[in-house]
């Protein structure tokens, strides 16, 4: 084990033999630590916090320190974070609280980069990309393949579904429709579906022509949310990714940007 003798380690934490702390790296009490991880210097883990395989933490982050919640009281919660995730400078991940299930959660593959913040009860799935200084709030959740551009703040309790794309400067007060490009520089609108990202990932024309049609119909000015999505159902057809866009929308708790 690569151990800086800067390092501070607490005997209660597990540190996996292959993994790479560096200097003035702060390791607290049951913190986990997986194979191949690296914590490049200045880092500061707070447990209880789960860190998974091939993570790369860069300097200046702190992971799995109490939330800003002034509901928050000391109550043991916990951060876990999967594999191969890149944690660029200064990002601060909170741990969750009593009241949002204890738990904030981070998948594998993503990149966070400098200056992100990650609140309390956060779910963020896998393969997303948060751009620098993203902001989430509590209990947001972000979906698999996500990307949020820089600057852009995510209310609480907002989801953001997956293989949307958020531009930057944007303040998300409602859910974002997977699939979907979505800007809210002032007034928030939906610009059809992620097509550029889509075709990056395979998804087949038939989809992407599917969804596309999908959100011309949300976005008419001449029909409610509930209109448009029998208007879908009747119209558009039945392809997966169309029945995730109808399920996100009906289940939608704080309304969607159309």
């Amino acid at each position: 084990m690569a151990i800086h003798p800067t390092a501070i380690i607490d005997p209660g934490a597990e540190v996996h033999p292959t993994a790479d702390i560096g200097p003035y790296v702060v390791i607290g009490a049951e913190v986990h630590i997986g194979a191949g991880t690296r914590l490049m210097g200045h880092i500061f883990v707070e447990g209880p916090t789960w860190i998974g395989d091939d993570n790369i933490f860069y300097p200046f982050s702190s992971v799995g320190v109490a939330s800003q919640d002034l509901k928050y009281h000391g109550e043991r919660t916990e951060t876990r974070i999967g594999d191969r995730n890149k944690i660029r400078e200064f990002v601060t991940i909170h741990r969750g609280t009593e009241g949002g299930g204890g738990l904030t959660r981070i998948g594998s593959d993503n990149l966070l980069m400098a200056y992100a913040h990650i609140a309390h009860d956060a779910n963020v799935g896998s393969h997303t990309i948060l751009g620098n200084a993203t902001t989430l709030a509590g209990h947001v959740t972000i979906g698999d393949w996500a990307i949020v551009e820089a600057f852009s703040g995510v209310h609480q309790f907002c989801r953001i579904g997956r293989h949307a794309f958020v531009g930057g400067y944007s303040v998300v007060t409602k859910d974002v429709l997977p699939y979907s490009m979505t800007v809210t520089p002032r007034d928030s609108k939906v610009y059809g579906a992620n097509k550029v990202g889509l075709k990056r990932r395979d998804f087949s024309s038939e989809s992407i022509d599917a969804l596309q049609k999908a959100f011309r119909l949300l976005s008419s000015d001449e029909l409610n949310t509930s209109q448009a999505v029998e208007r879908i159902r009747a119209e558009v057809p039945a392809l997966p990714e169309v029945d995730e866009l109808i399920e996100f929308i009906t289940s939608a708790s704080r309304g969607i940007i159309k």
